[in-house]
């Protein structure tokens, strides 16, 4: 996803500017430079592209502007939201003209190489649009703006558009219809689930293990419209042992259609069986998920009939992550395919899965929680040795995949390479997404190494 970040000298409107954009009050604003310190994002859709929107502190070179302690973690946190951006908009105040402050910031912009527009703002009225002709000397478009009442907002947009790049495969992919693979032990209620979203027997449901055979796929829509959200849910054959499968061909083929479903599936829910416990045939599915490296949804089905046992969402939780602790960064949803309970909140769940698992990580944001992590708790010391972490770099999403560059990635630990992953996890989210970890060996002075996985 392109990012596109707001950036200036303290007090021009960035925050309400970035409002503005965003089509809702996220960032704080307060006439008072300073206010904003660390980056506010936002994803948002521009004329049909979706854009991370960023909003910085106000770029201070001198303290005496702001006061404020933290102005050089201010400017280096800048500094990485332009290093990211597709298009970087400076924001400048029409009303007060140059300053050497703009000056500094333009010549600092510039020199990044990053395609930028100057937006002044407070032009309220056409009358105040000549103030915006003082900034054109700087060679870069610039467009009078109103963050306050919204003027030249839309013309401004349409230019950050005009200079983004083309679009990707990946957004391409996005018009397609999500790919979601239903899976489970068998009459752990897949089909159940599918005729309940559609409020209709599109598939076959039977107490007799083993009525779905084949991969059935059934297309689905919420809302319509260019805002509609497409769906392609492929209810699949219960899973068996592989002792209690028979020696038929349909077995066999049956086994295969749901492993390749998991295979090219955007997101899996797992359903389960909340009365009969996490078993190891639910554990063995489980594994097959985390194999593909998909996105994954636990869904506890029938989960009127376990309140009725007296079986609690707590004692559940406990007993899947003692069972299936690899699968902890998938949420579950406890649910009931016979009364609705809670099946909404299942198409929630797919949603955030599907945007962890394709969702960019800013190199400089990457860095940034990497960062703070290993100076908060180092490394444990391996004989006379620690791993030294240089630098982190997203390679690939769907699955999620991070390479860290180290000094020697055999001085990692599984318990310190957790306590990345959790803190990578707490800056971006990536419910429902598993994330793949590599080492890279290369010293500060010399580059090559191998890739080593972390898992």
């Amino acid at each position: 996803m392109n990012v596109v970040s707001l950036v200036g000298r303290p007090n021009t409107g960035k925050s309400a500017l970035f409002n503005r954009i965003a089509r809702k009050r996220v960032a704080i604003v307060f006439d008072q430079p300073g206010v904003t310190r660390d980056r506010v994002t936002r994803e948002v859709d521009l004329a049909g592209r979706k854009i991370m929107l960023v909003d910085t502190g106000g770029i201070a070179f001198d303290r005496h502007v702001t006061h404020d302690p933290l102005d050089e973690e201010t400017r280096s946190q800048a500094a990485l939201a332009v290093e990211d951006s597709a298009v970087c908009v400076i924001v400048v105040d029409s009303r007060e003209g140059v300053t050497p402050l703009d000056m500094e910031v333009i010549k600092r912009v510039r020199e990044s190489g990053v395609p930028c527009m100057i937006a002044a703002n407070k032009c309220d009225t056409a009358d105040d649009d000549w103030r915006a002709h003082e900034f054109e000397r700087f060679g870069l478009p610039v467009y009078p703006t109103s963050a306050e009442h919204g003027r030249g907002v839309e013309a401004l947009v349409q230019q950050v558009v005009a200079k983004l790049p083309p679009v990707n495969a990946e957004e391409e992919a996005a018009k397609r219809p999500l790919r979601v693979a239903i899976v489970g032990r068998p009459n752990a209620g897949k089909s159940s689930y599918v005729n309940r979203l559609l409020n209709a027997p599109r598939v076959i449901v039977s107490e007799i293990a083993g009525t779905t055979r084949d991969a059935v796929e059934v297309p689905f829509t919420i809302g319509s419209g260019p805002e509609a959200r497409r769906y392609m849910l492929v209810d699949t054959a219960g899973m068996k042992p592989h002792t209690k499968m028979s020696k038929t061909s349909v077995d066999n083929f049956s086994l295969f259609r749901a492993e390749q479903a998991i295979e090219e599936a955007d997101v899996v829910i797992l359903v389960m069986d909340p009365v009969m416990g996490p078993t190891l045939q639910d554990k063995r599915i489980a594994g097959k998920i985390l194999d593909a490296h998909r996105a994954c949804v636990v869904m506890m089905n029938k989960w009127d009939l376990a309140q009725e046992q007296g079986i609690t969402e707590t004692k559940a939780t406990e007993a899947l992550r003692t069972m299936m602790p690899f699968l902890n960064f998938a949420p579950v949803v406890y649910c009931s395919n016979k009364s609705g309970y809670n099946i909404k909140r299942t198409i929630d769940a797919i949603d955030r899965a599907a945007a962890s698992a394709g969702e960019r990580l800013p190199t400089g944001m990457l860095n940034n929680a990497i960062t703070k992590a290993t100076k908060k708790t180092l490394s444990p010391m391996i004989k006379g040795k620690r791993l030294k972490i240089y630098y982190g770099l997203q390679v690939s999403t769907n699955p999620q995949t991070v390479r860290l560059f180290v000094n020697d990635p055999k001085l990692v630990t599984p318990a310190y390479l957790s306590y990345i992953e959790k803190n990578i996890r707490a800056r971006f989210g990536l419910e429902g997404a598993p994330l793949r970890i590599f080492l890279k060996a290369r010293s500060r002075g010399e580059k090559g190494g191998a890739d080593k996985p972390a898992s």
